[in-house]
């Protein structure tokens, strides 16, 4: 052990490294206070990206296995390659590896096994919306194994049988290296023209000026598409095989082959690929190079080869472009805070220190530049510090995995599909501009935000993380997108005389305006029904609405559970007379328990109160109530004293009977001896006059039995009978039969059938309306169409079948659609038009509560139309709002990408270093030039909060 001490004191080097050391351990502490000091994961995955991008000529992958694996292939190819002994064997194998690794190999086989699965089962499998089954087809297996053999076959004739000598102004070389100048000219010139500004700066005078509707602005981009589609095939095709044969005759694969060789071309044949654009600007720089520069004795000539020089091109491309985008970054700051009122007086120190300061600030920069790590500013004041070294997804944790849920997010879920399409389109055609890991872009469309970053980018395909913003607006939240809507009505929304080339408003802010997408989504529309859901006049037709659609609805009922349940009925019974059990008008008296009508307690009568309304009232449930169908404590009386709802039919105001009295103190009824009690309906057998009648036959469980002799006649008279007769011509369960029209008339003189309805209907609607026959109250609308019925002596009756209680509801809340249509839309001229209206209900609505999870699932299965009735307490008004699904237009900007890191960073150092938890903290304060708020919520939970993550979305650009 002496021995081994005293030999490490002898080496200088060691020595000098122990010193170096003690210093550096001084101040570990303070790197690690300061977040400059990375944790061993973050460095980790950090160094393998940036060896895996700029040394093997990859690209940043979407999650950390894919990562790994990457890395780990990529190196084993850079190895391998050294110990091939043949030139051509070199070339060959780096072309065809370099091709088939910037390909979405994970996703290609997994699709390429899910259909050979598919196939052998004999089934064909239903796909995800962003599954690759979905995209991958063979067609486009065929594409890739063409153009694999087509870029061997070039690469192996041109290496060869060219000639090979330094590149001069007439070789081979010097002719391909003209070739891609001018292509990058052109490509650069098509990308430019396909977005709003050039440079974003000066406004693109091709783009459309204005387009309010997706038809008008898809017939203004037609040229600007078809650009697109020649941009496409310049990048795909023409650029790579012309990149591959300036590779393929390069001298410095003719001699023995070196480590720098190794290294140098396989990163360059993969990044043709990979990422052909800039791939591009490195040849053309290299090639521009050689040709200015003809002395060979220079060192970049004399001890580099092509394929190094391609590498350092790309390391200082990208470190220059972070460079420009970290100085835009502080430099927004600095006005940030200069700019802001409340905080100048304790911001112009800062600011001036910056100043005076600055070349320390370009060191700061600087530094973070070198290190590809974001530049942090300290709670997003002008302090700069340098963040630890991270991956581009900045966050640990698989993409997507995480997310604030709320009933918002079935908002940003259904959109998902349709905006990968719209993407899709875009990106290829190069609208959304250059497309590199870790660029974010900012999609808006009235109160959604969609917040979209870049994975991963390879030959082809793309892979994104889309996440979308809470919609419920805070102030700091509707201040920021106030600021995006005017950055993007300026950009978008220009009247048809504006100058040509105009300029960007908004050129110091962190957005810059790209495109709009059309995307297929729901708009969302809210009204307030004052005038409509209080009128008088409309409240008495609803009443009489309601029947109508009662009637329709349970015809409709009972004509699809018929066609469900035919085998029910046998061929033997069909000349039999069907029995029926059918309450009769005529009388044995029945006993009713004081238990049955007891059923008023403090609790409902807190439901059913009219004093404060939510925008959705609550349903209390008991413990072992689960499901909210069979729920219904509310109990709905009038209050003594009360003018809310007014009495009509024969007790006029002056007179009330002695049961209304006992109803109206909502105390339940009294005792009473059973010889007083009113006679109720007792159940006789009776038949069907009609051998085709039990088609359209209730269920037994839903005739009518609870309901007084004198309470069926005196609302018997309100049934429809012509617009029952006429229901029943219009189903379609009939058209099978002989003679349908002869068995329709049958039917409809079936007395029997018709007071079957008559009772189920009116008892349906007694429930509904509660003891009195009443001109309804909005507040009674609003309560029953959230399903909290009134009490009243056919509810626990009704409540027991919750089949039937549904399509009372659902009667109930499309008599109330029917009421605002009639009002805006103008009066129903006869029962034809009554019909198709609720036929458009029926199919193309869905009409119900936000709450409710059949919103949820209506939403996700896209039906065209929602509505819902709601009340806000604030300004004291009932509200509609209606969902209508079209395609819109979303418009899309991209945002700084150093600007997104920093605050990220800023937010991860502030919460875990510094501990500042507080909500109302200023980093989190709403800033329009930096988009704060909107940038903290995007970050991954915990610190942010997205209501939306999705997971890695692969999107092919074919």
């Amino acid at each position: 052990m002496n021995v081994f001490c005293m030999f490490m004191v002898n080496v200088p080097v060691l020595e000098q490294m122990n010193q170096i050391l003690h210093i550096l351990f001084i101040f570990l502490p303070f790197l690690w206070a300061l977040g400059t000091l990375p944790p061993p994961d973050a460095l980790f995955l950090w160094a393998m990206e940036q060896v895996l991008e700029f040394g093997l000529g990859g690209s940043s992958m979407s999650t950390h296995l894919r990562l790994l694996i990457m890395f780990i292939i990529s190196t084993g190819t850079a190895v391998t390659s050294y110990f091939i002994p043949s030139t051509v064997g070199v070339v060959l194998f780096m072309t065809g590896l370099g091709f088939l690794l910037s390909l979405n190999l994970s996703e290609m086989v997994f699709g390429f096994k899910h259909s050979v699965t598919g196939h052998r089962v004999g089934t064909k499998s239903k796909a995800l919306p962003n599954s690759s089954e979905k995209q991958f087809t063979w067609k486009e297996y065929l594409f890739y194994s063409i153009v694999l053999v087509l870029a061997l076959l070039e690469t192996g004739l041109l290496h060869h049988f060219a000639g090979f000598s330094q590149i001069s102004k007439n070789s081979p070389q010097a002719i391909v290296g003209y070739i891609l100048m001018i292509l990058f000219i052109i490509l650069w010139i098509l990308k430019e023209i396909q977005s709003v500004y050039i440079f974003g700066i000066f406004r693109n005078p091709i783009y459309p000026k204005h387009a309010q509707t997706v038809t008008l602005f898809l017939e203004k981009q037609t040229k600007l598409m078809k650009i697109g589609v020649v941009r496409r095939i310049l990048i795909n095709l023409v650029s790579p095989f012309a990149m591959i044969a300036f590779l393929s005759l390069d001298s410095s694969l003719q001699g023995l082959h070196s480590v720098s060789v190794s290294i140098g071309f396989t990163r360059a044949f993969r990044m043709v690929w990979q990422n052909t654009e800039n791939a591009l600007l490195e040849t053309v720089i290299v090639s521009a190079v050689h040709l200015l520069i003809s002395n060979t004795d220079i060192w970049w000539n004399r001890n580099l080869d092509t394929g190094i020089r391609l590498l350092l091109v790309g390391i200082m491309r990208d470190r220059l472009i972070q460079f420009i985008s970290k100085l835009q970054f502080a430099v927004t700051v600095l006005l940030a805070s200069w700019t802001e009122k409340k905080r100048r007086k304790s911001t112009t120190t800062l600011c001036v220190l910056n100043i005076v300061f600055s070349p320390f600030m370009l060191v700061f920069i600087v530094f973070s530049t070198l290190l590809s790590s974001p530049l942090l500013p300290l709670f997003t004041l002008p302090l700069f510090l340098v963040g630890f070294p991270r991956p581009i997804q900045s966050w640990p944790g698989v993409v997507g995995t995480t997310a604030c849920v709320c009933a918002d997010t079935v908002y940003y879920y259904q959109m998902v599909p349709s905006l990968n399409t719209a993407l899709q389109s875009a990106m290829a055609a190069g609208s959304l501009g250059l497309l590199l890991p870790g660029s974010h872009y900012l999609g808006r469309f009235q109160d959604r935000l969609i917040w979209i970053m870049i994975l991963e980018c390879g030959y082809t395909y793309c892979c994104i993380n889309i996440k979308g913003l809470e919609l419920q607006e805070t102030s700091c939240h509707t201040a920021e997108a106030r600021r995006v809507d005017e950055v993007f009505e300026g950009a978008f929304e220009q009247e048809e005389y504006a100058r040509v080339c105009s300029i960007n408003e908004h050129f110091g802010n962190v957005l810059t305006p790209y495109t709009v997408l059309p995307v297929k989504l729901y708009s969302d529309a809210r009204n307030v029904l004052s005038g409509i859901i209080d009128s008088h006049d409309n409240l008495k037709e609803f009443k009489g609405d309601l029947v109508k659609v009662l009637v329709w609805i349970l015809l409709q009922y009972c004509s699809r559970r018929s066609n469900v349940q035919e085998n029910v009925h046998k061929t033997e019974n069909k000349g039999k007379a069907s029995l029926i059990i059918l309450p009769a008008l005529n009388t044995s008296p029945q006993t009713e328990s004081p238990e049955d009508t007891d059923s008023l307690n403090s609790e409902n009568l807190d439901d059913w109160s009219d004093d404060v309304f939510g925008e959705e009232p609550t349903i209390k449930k008991g413990k072992e109530e689960r499901d909210q169908l069979k729920v219904l404590p509310g109990i709905n009386l009038p209050i003594p004293g009360s003018v809310e709802s007014q009495r009509v039919g024969k007790h006029s105001a002056g007179t009330v009977t002695e049961n209304s009295l006992y109803q109206a103190v909502a105390l339940g009824y009294p005792a009473t001896d059973k010889g007083k009690q009113e006679a109720m309906a007792y159940i006789p057998l009776m038949e069907f006059s009609c051998s085709h009648s039990h088609l359209l036959s209730l269920p037994e469980e839903w005739i009518s039995n609870c309901l007084p002799n004198s309470k069926v006649k005196e609302m018997s008279s309100l049934f429809p009978e012509d617009w029952y007769h006429f229901v029943l011509r219009q189903l379609e369960c009939f058209h099978s039969e002989e003679n349908a029209a002869d068995v329709v008339e049958e039917i409809a003189k079936d007395r029997v059938l018709k007071d079957f309805y008559v009772h189920a209907v009116m008892t349906c609607y007694f429930s509904l309306f509660g003891v009195d026959n009443m001109i309804p109250s909005p507040g009674h609308i609003l309560r029953v169409y959230s399903g909290v019925f009134p009490w009243s002596l056919a509810l626990d009756w009704l409540t027991e079948k919750p089949e039937l209680f549904q399509l009372a509801l659902k009667a109930f809340r499309y008599t109330l659609k029917l009421m605002i249509d009639k009002v805006s839309l103008g009066p129903i001229e006869d029962f034809k038009e009554l019909t198709n209206c609720l036929e458009e209900y029926e199919s193309d609505w869905y009409i119900g509560l936000v709450s409710d999870e059949k919103w949820k699932e209506a939403i996700l299965q896209e039906k065209p139309y929602l509505f819902s009735l709601g009340y806000d307490p604030n300004m004291g008004v009932y509200t509609g709002r209606v969902l209508t699904l079209q395609e819109l237009l979303i418009q899309v900007g991209k945002l700084n990408a150093e600007a997104v890191r920093g605050q990220w960073a800023n937010l991860s150092w502030e919460l875990l270093y510094a501990t500042n938890d507080d909500e109302e903290r200023y980093s989190i304060q709403a800033h329009p030039l930096l988009l704060r708020n909107l940038t903290v919520q995007a970050a991954d939970p915990p610190l942010g909060y997205p209501i939306y993550s999705s997971k890695p979305l692969h999107i092919h650009l074919f």
